[in-house]
């Protein structure tokens, strides 16, 4: 099953960062020196020369370059990179272009150069309007860095900025969170991402775990709950487990991931779907630069599957109901061959009656309440 084939999403990982935050288990470094840094870019461009060659024919809608932090690569690097990927992609100039940024990283040089080398779409890391939770998080900027970069992003014409907001942070309350979206709001970026902090092994907050004064579960809750009232109230629509967007403005690539489109990863720790193939590649730098210096992007790739169609079948599902409209059941049977109750209804009725499912002729979708726990619904009725 492809639901777009011609169509691609490409998604290029920049590792680099000012400092790693306590509570990060991305693949992503502080500190790298230079030479570290342009041997990292000149692999990451001849990655995009072989690879391009791989995506003949198909129209490239989406590009994303996150990390890290994209922005402290400088604006001449990024230039670089920027012109080898549309030499070796067809990108066209209504393509959705996004790039993460940290406040205080974007100057207005850079926002300038974004612009001009079309990126139309900036996603910035604020996490909390709360100094004292910023530092918790082991956050280098202020709200002031925040508001400054937000402006100088309009200034140059970045006309679609997400903003991420945190909750479950140490010290945090459901009024200081909703503080914090009240202030975002107010900005009134197109679109909105909360996640809940997540505890990850190998993380500073993970050694020190039972020292950490986190909110309780039920206000976790909370939090998410109020969150998807406030900004549907305040005209974002909730389309995602934990993305919100004013009418229009859905993060085009985030949904291949979610309609189980194509799309290909470039550079260290970054995964692909293509070819009914899903696969990623190695976290350490030096081997993914070592593996395309020597001409040879598969030797980086670390893991890989190639999907049965139960596998698309299980994926559909699991992807499709991360987004607020849920499966469409006569797209599903017209994609599997059968229908979605006669596989799914029986283990989906006590969470239908628990009032985190609704499951009708049309579709089926989560609620608000079953979004928050939709990873233990969802591994119960697909057996995951």
């Amino acid at each position: 099953m492809q639901i777009n084939p011609k169509t691609l999403g490409i998604y290029c990982h920049i590792p680099f960062c000012l400092s790693k935050c306590a509570y990060c288990d991305f693949c992503s470094m502080a500190g790298a020196s230079k030479k570290i840094k342009n041997a990292y870019l000149d692999a990451l461009a001849r990655e995009m020369e072989i690879v391009g060659k791989q995506a003949d024919g198909y129209v490239v809608d989406s590009v994303f370059f996150g990390g890290g932090t994209p922005t402290v690569i400088g604006d001449s690097a990024f230039k670089k990179l920027v012109s080898v990927l549309y030499d070796n992609f067809y990108v066209p100039e209504n393509a959705e272009f996004t790039v993460e940024a940290n406040p205080a990283t974007v100057n207005r040089k850079f926002a300038n150069t974004l612009v001009e080398c079309g990126v139309n779409r900036v996603s910035l890391g604020l996490q909390s309007a709360h100094a004292n939770e910023l530092k918790k998080l082991g956050r280098i900027h202020s709200v002031k860095d925040f508001e400054e970069s937000y402006k100088i992003l309009r200034n140059a014409g970045i006309n679609n900025i997400n903003v991420d907001v945190m909750f479950g942070i140490p010290d945090q309350t459901t009024e200081s969170f909703l503080n914090t979206l009240k202030y975002v709001v107010s900005l009134r970026p197109e679109h909105i991402s909360a996640y809940g902090l997540q505890i990850e092994p190998g993380t500073p907050f993970f050694a020190r775990k039972d020292e950490l004064d986190l909110p309780g579960e039920d206000e976790e809750y909370s939090m998410y709950v109020y969150a998807s009232e406030y900004l549907r109230q305040s005209g974002y629509g909730h389309y995602e487990i934990s993305n919100f967007a004013l009418r229009g403005y859905e993060c085009k690539h985030n949904k291949k991931y979610w309609n189980e489109d194509q799309y290909i990863g470039l550079g260290c720790a970054a995964h692909s779907f293509f070819g009914r193939e899903r696969y990623g590649k190695c976290e350490d730098i030096v081997n993914y630069i070592g593996a395309i210096r020597n001409g040879s992007p598969e030797s980086a790739v670390t893991s890989r599957e190639v999907l049965t169609s139960d596998d698309m079948e299980t994926e559909y599902v699991m992807l499709r109901m991360r987004l607020s409209e849920g499966v469409d059941k006569n797209t599903y049977k017209a994609l599997f061959g059968f229908d979605f109750d006669s596989k799914y209804g029986n283990k989906l009725k006590s969470f239908v009656d628990a009032g985190f499912v609704i499951n009708d002729e049309k579709a089926c979708r989560f609620t608000t309440d079953g979004m928050y726990v939709s990873n233990s619904v969802l591994s119960a009725i697909l057996d995951l």
